[in-house]
């Protein structure tokens, strides 16, 4: 069976539903493992979480798929995936930029289905909107002298933002942050042969932040990213810091400051479902017709 092998698929709540392949790029902490499950887990929630609150109700069935192949994990090739209608990659620690062979198959992946399958709408998170976006051209780096962009931030919203957004109040929405690196520049038809020239006129930056110029790309019908973390609590936001501390990602005086502000504003309310929601209804196909 397809896609059977190191996968598994946690089931639609509602009959006018997608089913969504989850890529997971990395483990959660064990804390937050025990508490939610993996990243799968809690994107799945959310998500369904999203679908419950549109009217009428969006359905979403997950097949999660663990892809770290140093951790035991793989990544499924192009003829693996039937059946599904959307794919989703998550964060993680590693550096969307970096050549481990499994960074490097799965942007290859992400390439031939771009160009074999455009029935599959694609989403990624923080490391996911990189490799997507490295993917097609863009350039993926640290950013402007290695700073961390940390906490709850404000993401101000382009015009396309605020339409895919449904115009929240003020024209921002707020996310957990967790990077060193980001997008450099969005794909274009300059940066890969995967776009044409006729796509530039669909390719939106849909946010920025002080820190982040490209908090996030969508094309029309085929890419919906964001740079922030939708699914992120407290917890969740002081576990992933401290793993950071330990791995020597985060220095606790050099990144003093972001450190102390990521620590104050863990524990505010944020608009995951708000941005989990209109990634949904991009993936049941809401801009078959222009925005």
């Amino acid at each position: 069976m397809p896609l059977s092998n190191g996968s598994r698929t946690i089931l639609a709540e509602h009959d006018d539903k997608i089913r969504m392949l989850v890529l997971e790029t990395d483990e959660q902490h064990p804390d937050d493992h025990r508490e939610s499950g993996t990243f799968g887990d809690v994107l799945d929630s959310l998500f369904k979480q999203a679908g419950r609150e549109h009217d009428p109700p969006l359905g979403t069935e997950t097949v999660i798929r663990f892809v770290v192949e140093e951790k035991g994990g793989s990544v499924p090739s192009a003829s693996d995936i039937k059946d599904i209608h959307a794919i989703l990659i998550t964060g993680s620690m590693y550096d969307a930029h970096g050549d481990n062979p499994w960074i490097i198959k799965l942007m290859h992946l992400i390439q031939t289905l771009w160009q074999d399958r455009p029935d599959i709408r694609f989403s990624g998170v923080c490391f996911g909107h990189q490799i997507l976006c490295r993917a097609l051209g863009a350039k993926v780096d640290s950013t402007p002298d290695e700073k961390w962009e940390l906490a709850h931030t404000p993401i101000s919203l382009t015009p396309m933002g605020a339409k895919l957004f449904n115009n929240p109040p003020d024209g921002i929405v707020h996310l957990h942050q967790m990077h060193q690196d980001h997008v450099a520049y969005p794909p274009s038809s300059s940066t890969t042969t995967l776009l044409s020239e006729k796509h530039d006129g669909d390719i939106h930056v849909w946010g920025s932040s002080a820190t982040t110029e490209v908090q996030g790309v969508y094309i029309r019908k085929r890419l919906f990213t964001t740079q922030g973390h939708l699914g992120f609590d407290e917890d969740m936001v002081k576990r992933q810091i401290q793993l950071r501390i330990e791995s020597g990602s985060i220095d606790r005086e050099e990144d003093r400051a972001e450190l102390e502000n990521a620590w104050d504003t863990a524990e505010a309310e944020h608009d995951g479902v708000v941005v989990a929601g209109a990634i949904l209804r991009f993936f049941h196909g809401d801009d078959d017709d222009e925005l």
